[in-house]
C-alpha cells in the first residue's frame, strides 16, 4: 500500500506537521527526506532497508562512505546531508545568541552534529564572549585515529585574536569510547593552566563519542 493511501495521521509527513519531528523514528523522517519509494517499496521501507544496509543513521548520513542501495543516489544523499548541515548551523545561531552555559543540551547536540562522525580525532574550540555567547567554532588540530597533537599557545593566540572571554574545548574519539584518557586530562589541566594566565577561563571541555557527551566539567574534572 502506497503511503498516500494510509489514514492521514499515520503518514509519516502529516504526523511530523502535527505534532512535531521527534516522535518520528529514524526510518519515517528519512522518508520525508526521501519522499518515494521504489517498485514494491513505499518510502519508510525503503527507509528502514537503508538504515539496515548502512548500518544505521550516522553511517547513511556519511557522504564519504557512499553505499550501492537502490534509492539513495546522489540527489538523495546531498539531501539528507544538507539537512544535517543546516540542523548544526540552526544550532551555531543559536547558541550565539544566548547564553551557552544555559543551554547544555545545545551545545552538546551541536557538538554532536560536527564532530561524531569524523575518522580521525578533531580538537575544536567554541570561542564565547563575556555573555558566554558563541563567537566562533573553530577546527584548530587534526591528529591521528587515536590522538592530536594540541599547542596551548596556538589556542591561547586565537583567543585573544577573537577578542574571546572564555571557551569551551572540545574533541573527538572515534573509538567510540567517551571517557576521557590520562592523556585528555593532562591536556585539559595544562590548557586550563595556561589559559588561566590570560584570564581566559575553560568553562568545559566536552569529548564526543558516538551519541555519546562527556563533560569534564559535569564528571568534576575541570
Amino acid at each position: 500500500m502506497r503511503i498516500r493511501d494510509w489514514p492521514i495521521d499515520q503518514r509519516p509527513r502529516e504526523r511530523l506537521l502535527a505534532g512535531g519531528a521527534a516522535g518520528l523514528s529514524d526510518a519515517e523522517l528519512l522518508a520525508v527526506l526521501l519522499r518515494t519509494g521504489r517498485a514494491g517499496k513505499h518510502a519508510v521501507e525503503l527507509a528502514r532497508e537503508l538504515l539496515v544496509e548502512s548500518g544505521g543513521l550516522r553511517a547513511l548520513i556519511d557522504a564519504r562512505h557512499p553505499l550501492q542501495a537502490a534509492g539513495l543516489g546522489p540527489a538523495k544523499r546531498a539531501q539528507l546531508q544538507a539537512a544535517v548541515e543546516l540542523a548544526r548551523r540552526s544550532l551555531r545561531e543559536e547558541l550565539c545568541s544566548r547564553d551557552t552555559l544555559a543551554s547544555p543540551a545545545t551545545v552538546r547536540e551541536f557538538l554532536s552534529l560536527w564532530l561524531r562522525d569524523r575518522s580521525r580525532e578533531i580538537f575544536a574550540v567554541m570561542f564565547l564572549d563575556a555573555q558566554n555567547r558563541l563567537i566562533a567554532a573553530e577546527e584548530l588540530f587534526r591528529g591521528t585515529l587515536t590522538q592530536t597533537a594540541v599547542y596551548p599557545r596556538e589556542v591561547a593566540r586565537r583567543a585573544l585574536e577573537l577578542d574571546s572571554a572564555a571557551l569551551i574545548l572540545a574533541h573527538n574519539h572515534p573509538s567510540g569510547v567517551a571517557e576521557p584518557s590520562m592523556a585528555d586530562r593532562a591536556l585539559t589541566q595544562a590548557l586550563k593552566s595556561a589559559l588561566s594566565q590570560l584570564d581566559l577561563p575553560v568553562l568545559d571541555h566536552l569529548i564526543v563519542a558516538g551519541n555519546r557527551c562527556f563533560s569534564f566539567a559535569e564528571a568534576g574534572l575541570l
